[in-house]
């Protein structure tokens, strides 16, 4: 896709909502936000909330109660946007009360920043309680807003009234941008209006993502040259499907294929999972096969990548998973799922194979397949690379700057 013309910092005034925006306690949380947001930056004027939780209670390594400015300041700068963090607390398993509640503790401190910066938008990451709660927020400040679903949302919907919360918040909405068309898909069936919906995918930051050598990458991270390399990346859960690598992986051990599988991740909000992964490994006998690198910083998740003969994803549930898109760009070919935006990252088989969910034979098969097949990685790599942030945040600048006119027209 041919990139837009570069625009200069003249768009709309807009404030971002964003329960999942990095926060010095945890900088690794929606890092594919902040990216898009600090593109965004650098054409329009943004302000950001991100409204941090003071009980998490999926926090399973770290503390669930978070009470105290040293842990988190009430604002802050980030590169070029400067970040507030309003206090919120939510109850367990609250439904669209979560979204409510996010709405009622932001309220005051938005409206009155709005006083000393004017924004002309809302724009909201994830259905839910984002999506809603800025839904109730454009109403109480009369301010359009935006909605992006990510890939949490078909989850939330599960629940009559999370589904009815999200529908009613869709129909709501100026612009919903969905990360997919599956997601797009989504949105109109929940009764967003079709002409409003618009599938803008992730980018990659192809000043990270970009192809090593991969010798030198083996040789740095004590990776056998002779024995093929998987990557199973993502926080330690069960939707990650780790463990049904590690089971795909036991089987083609078996039938002559010696593979050396890294895992990169740690506990996640919806759990830790770690024990039971560690488990299969031993159930499995591949202890000496299998290797836990725990969470690992941009640069050297690129190296790793690299070094890898296959990125598998094994995931239950997916939106645009940010991992696919990188490793492609290093030039690493993926095996993954059938879940979220995968048919559109992978069209079709000189970039990876794709297996349908919960088919472990298939999942087997794949993996031993991609194992085996001579890839072009510099072709996949330039399939990885063709799309950047600074792309994504154009075409989004360039549906809110519809947005503004249209509000003053009303």
């Amino acid at each position: 896709m041919n990139g837009l013309a570069p625009v200069g910092r003249s768009g709309p005034k807009i404030l971002s909502l964003s329960c999942a925006y990095p926060n010095p306690l945890e900088p690794h949380l929606g890092v594919f936000i902040r990216r898009r947001l600090q593109q965004l930056a650098g054409m329009s004027e943004v302000r950001v909330a991100a409204p941090f939780a003071i009980v998490k209670y999926g926090n399973p390594k770290g503390k669930r109660f978070r009470i105290g400015k040293y842990q988190c300041p009430d604002d802050r700068q980030d590169g070029a946007i400067q970040v507030v963090h309003p206090r919120w607390f939510y109850v367990p398993f609250g439904g669209g009360l979560t979204a409510l509640l996010l709405f009622l503790q932001v309220l005051y401190p938005l409206a009155r920043m709005r006083r000393l910066f004017p924004f002309e938008v809302i724009d909201t990451h994830f259905g839910y309680p984002d999506g809603i709660a800025g839904a109730l927020l454009s109403m109480a400040l009369r301010v359009p807003f935006t909605m992006t679903l990510r890939g949490n949302e078909p989850k939330h919907a599960r629940n009559l009234a999370g589904r009815c919360c999200m529908g009613w918040a869709l129909r709501k909405a100026s612009r919903v941008f969905t990360v997919s068309e599956r997601l797009r898909q989504f949105a109109i069936g929940l009764g967003a209006n079709a002409d409003r919906v618009k599938t803008i995918p992730n980018g990659v930051d192809t000043s990270v993502f970009f192809p090593r050598d991969r010798r030198a990458c083996r040789d740095k991270y004590g990776l056998a040259l002779d024995r093929p390399v998987v990557l199973s990346a993502g926080a330690l859960v069960e939707r990650k499907g780790h463990h049904r690598i590690i089971e795909a992986l036991r089987a083609i051990s078996g039938e002559g294929t010696e593979a050396q599988l890294l895992i990169a991740g740690d506990a996640g909000p919806e759990g830790d999972y770690e024990a039971r992964i560690r488990q299969a490994v031993s159930n499995s006998g591949l202890q000496q096969a299998v290797r836990f690198l725990g969470v690992v910083n941009s640069e050297t998740m690129a190296e790793v990548m690299s070094a890898a003969d296959v990125l598998c994803l094994a995931s239950t549930n997916e939106g645009w998973p940010n991992v696919v898109h990188e490793a492609l760009a290093c030039g690493t070919p993926v095996v993954a799922t059938d879940v979220g935006a995968i048919p559109d990252m992978l069209p079709d088989d000189r970039y990876g194979l794709i297996v349908p969910l919960n088919d472990t034979s298939a999942l087997r098969s794949a993996l031993k397949k991609a194992l085996q097949k001579t890839w072009d990685r510099p072709a996949i790599s330039a399939w990885g690379m063709a799309r950047s942030w600074r792309q994504v945040a154009q075409e989004v600048l360039q549906e809110m700057r519809v947005i503004v006119p249209e509000q003053r027209n009303c």
